[in-house]
């Protein structure tokens, strides 16, 4: 029975991204319970290496049987787990030390457009024009959870070095969403355990350098639970519905789901943080959602998709 449910939700697309960003939505507020705990490298290094170990016994068998594939593709695969693993997630984190968790949340609502421009670049794929209008609808939708519909809060945004890191981290992260179009033929536990030991070896030097700085984390109840949650449920949970939903309906159709993750942010702030419900959150989430239902229509790409795009 389970493993029927488990056939049945891995060929739900939508479902699966809706998964995937309500985990990423918990990740803003773990995010933000982090600061003054753990810093921004150990924590990233830390999520990685835990969320491999608690991968690596079921991959185990797999990855012996597909290693053949994973050498042939190494480059392929290291580069996937350097711009998705080790650099999206770090830069955030360092980011977030000198901009407004407002301006990150803005920088990262372009990604959409991002992987469209990736799509374009590496793969000659044209964003459509219901794409770019759910993508428009969606984003503005994005900006007034952002700004609560001022525009002086817009205008007032200007830019810094935290800014350029977190879109550089955009920038990496669309990439990755791009790359997996055309991921080898591994089975999802091995591509998880490989990418999430490549994420982690590249961070290692950098949480050393961390370290010799003096920043370590204060080990309390808080340290403890920011860590185990962002090593599970962001990190394994979303990074397999979200490959695996990029591997159904493509990077581009993809994309616009995205702008649920501040939405799911919000709603985690509003029930753990006590934060309140306003107006402007429900027209928000109205453009939003109506966005994704615009740029996501069209037909899936599991029957078109080459063969090399994974084995699930």
């Amino acid at each position: 029975m389970l493993s029927r449910v488990a056939a049945w939700l891995f060929g739900q697309a939508y479902l699966l991204l809706i998964l995937a960003t309500f985990f990423w939505g918990g990740n803003m507020v773990a995010g933000r319970a982090a600061v003054g705990h753990v810093p921004p490298v150990t924590l990233a290094t830390v999520r990685w290496i835990v969320a491999f170990l608690v991968v690596l016994p079921f991959a185990w068998p797999h990855l012996k049987r597909d290693w053949p594939v994973i050498r042939e593709n190494f480059a392929f695969l290291c580069a996937v787990g350097a711009t998705g693993i080790a650099a999206f997630n770090t830069l955030v984190y360092v980011g977030l030390e000198y901009t407004t968790a407002i301006k990150a949340a803005l920088l990262q609502s372009t990604q959409p457009l991002l992987i469209g421009l990736w799509s374009f670049l590496l793969f000659a794929a044209i964003l459509t024009g219901r794409q770019l209008v759910g993508i428009a609808i969606s984003f503005v939708g994005v900006v007034g959870i952002i700004t609560e519909w001022s525009p002086q809060a817009l205008l007032g945004l200007d830019l810094n070095v935290g800014d350029l890191i977190v879109f550089a981290a955009c920038v990496s992260y669309a990439l990755y969403s791009t790359l997996l179009r055309r991921m080898p033929p591994i089975h999802w536990t091995s591509a998880l355990a490989f990418t999430f030991a490549v994420g982690a070896i590249i961070l290692c030097p950098f949480w050393f350098w961390e370290m010799a700085e003096g920043r370590y984390p204060v080990f309390d109840g808080t340290t403890i639970f920011v860590t185990l949650y962002v090593s599970l449920l962001p990190s394994i949970v979303s990074y397999l519905c979200y490959n695996r939903g990029v591997q159904l309906i493509g990077p581009n159709r993809t994309g616009p789901f995205l702008h649920l993750v501040p939405v799911f942010g919000t709603v985690f702030a509003i029930v753990i943080l006590g934060e309140k419900l306003h107006l402007y959150h429900l027209a928000s989430f109205a453009l939003i959602f109506t966005g994704i239902a615009i740029a996501a229509r069209g037909r899936p790409l599991s029957a078109t998709v080459p063969a090399g795009t994974g084995r699930l």
